[in-house]
């Protein structure tokens, strides 16, 4: 069996399981924020109100978590009820582990949190409010964004159902150049597959390249796993995973694997070396170029945040090419946790960053999705280090927006137009 089938088949008490097959499964955890947990807590409600319930235990509430991360800080009054509505809800049900915007150790976007905190460990079966939770694939966990009525019933009865998915092989091998980045690498294989080529399909990423990367990195292949319509994206957990975790929670997880005979409806190959600098034009993620073909292009804006283009990892791409530069056009760099934005102050990146012109911003998804916090304009150009570009996802319809690699994002930052960042490294 494959990764993902055998977490499948662990949940649903079952020696095996095949792609296609039903099964009820149990569920680990359960991430829930600002958007989400409201519908979540309404179906919740109207549960209870429809049986007649006086008070209500929700099995799962030990084991999920909040995050406020999508309208932080609220851009009005309707975003403002919603946060109090979740407090109050999140208190009402005995949700303990919430992480509020402005008050605590950490906070900020409900992924990268899920990382830092350690909050998924290796064979879990975790399902979040949210179409990135396959991010939490990094750690070798069957992650899986699910709706508003789904989530509820695993809030309630501590399970979920499911199709078992067939999965696809990615094996990388090789390394990066200097100028790449793995949100290049995921680019190119979107263009590759397109946006319906993994529908209800696990992503399973393999190869001896992984030992080359970050958890950051790894964690940006799995996160627009979501961008090809998988059901999820998932990795082996190595080494580095499990110390990783060990240090977090205080215990080694025990490691999972693939059958070396399991059985993969496709499988491609990548060397690492061979990709370039790319770019996602508008108005899809698959809609792929090398940054060559489209270098020169003037920019408006660039947008450096959400939980793919804001990690450390990412910061330090940023800084490593607008130190002693300034840019030339609106860059806005948003950290994705307020963990990373007090590292980013430990190692000097902020000050790299407001020294070259650029607005610093708290963690938030508002202009990732259009919200709120750089909303963008009729006409307006922007390279962006967000998951997607669809007509109005960052604001206007008539915008026309390129996702990038952080490097890419950076360079293009200080020339005002779509740059190959090896131009400036």
């Amino acid at each position: 069996m494959t990764l993902a089938e055998k977490i499948l088949a662990s949940k649903s008490g079952r020696r095996s399981v095949s792609p296609g097959e039903i099964v009820v499964a149990s569920v680990d955890r359960i991430m829930i924020h600002d958007v989400s947990g409201v519908g979540v807590f309404k179906v919740i409600e109207s549960y209870r109100a429809r049986k007649g319930i006086d008070s209500l235990k929700l099995v799962m509430a030990s084991k999920t978590w909040v995050a406020e991360d999508h309208f932080v800080p609220p851009s009005d009054r309707k975003s403002a009820s919603n946060i109090r509505f979740l407090e109050s809800m999140a208190s009402k049900y005995g949700i303990e582990r919430y992480y509020r915007y402005g008050a605590g150790e950490n906070y900020g976007i409900s992924h990268t949190l899920a990382l830092e905190e350690g909050l998924v460990r290796p064979g879990d079966l975790y399902i979040g409010g949210d179409s990135h939770t396959n991010t939490a694939g990094v750690f070798g966990a069957l992650a899986v964004g699910m709706g508003h009525t789904d989530v509820a019933y695993a809030l309630m009865h501590g399970v979920t159902w499911l199709r078992v998915p067939e999965t696809i092989k990615i094996h990388l091998e090789g390394s990066f150049k200097p100028s790449v980045m793995a949100k290049d690498l995921i680019l190119r294989i979107l263009g590759d597959i397109g946006s319906g080529g993994a529908d209800y399909r696990v992503m399973e990423f393999r190869g001896p390249a992984l030992k080359g990367m970050n958890i950051d990195e790894r964690a940006t292949l799995t996160n627009m796993t979501t961008e090809a319509s998988a059901k999820s994206g998932i990795m082996e957990p190595d080494d580095l995973v499990l110390s990783y975790l060990e240090e977090k929670t205080g215990s080694r997880p025990r490691p999972i694997a693939s059958d070396p005979d399991a059985w993969y409806v496709d499988e491609h190959q990548y060397r690492l070396e061979e990709i370039e600098p790319m770019v996602a034009k508008p108005s899809s993620p698959d809609n792929v170029s090398p940054v060559s073909e489209v270098e020169g292009v003037e920019v408006d804006r660039v947008y450096v945040g959400s939980c793919i283009g804001a990690k450390l990892t990412d910061l330090r791409a940023v800084a490593r090419i607008l130190k002693g530069r300034r840019v030339k056009v609106r860059t806005e760099i948003l950290p994705a946790s307020h963990r990373i934005y007090r590292q980013a102050l430990k190692e000097g990146l902020i000050d790299i960053f407001t020294e070259s012109g650029a607005l610093i911003g708290p963690p938030t998804c508002g202009a990732c999705f259009g919200g709120h916090m750089g909303v963008v304009a009729d006409g307006e150009t922007v390279v962006s280090t967000t998951n997607r570009n669809y007509p109005g996802r960052m604001g206007s319809k008539e915008a026309r927006v390129y996702l990038a690699s952080p490097l890419t994002a950076a360079a293009s930052a200080v020339t005002g137009r779509i740059t190959d960042p090896g131009e400036l490294m």
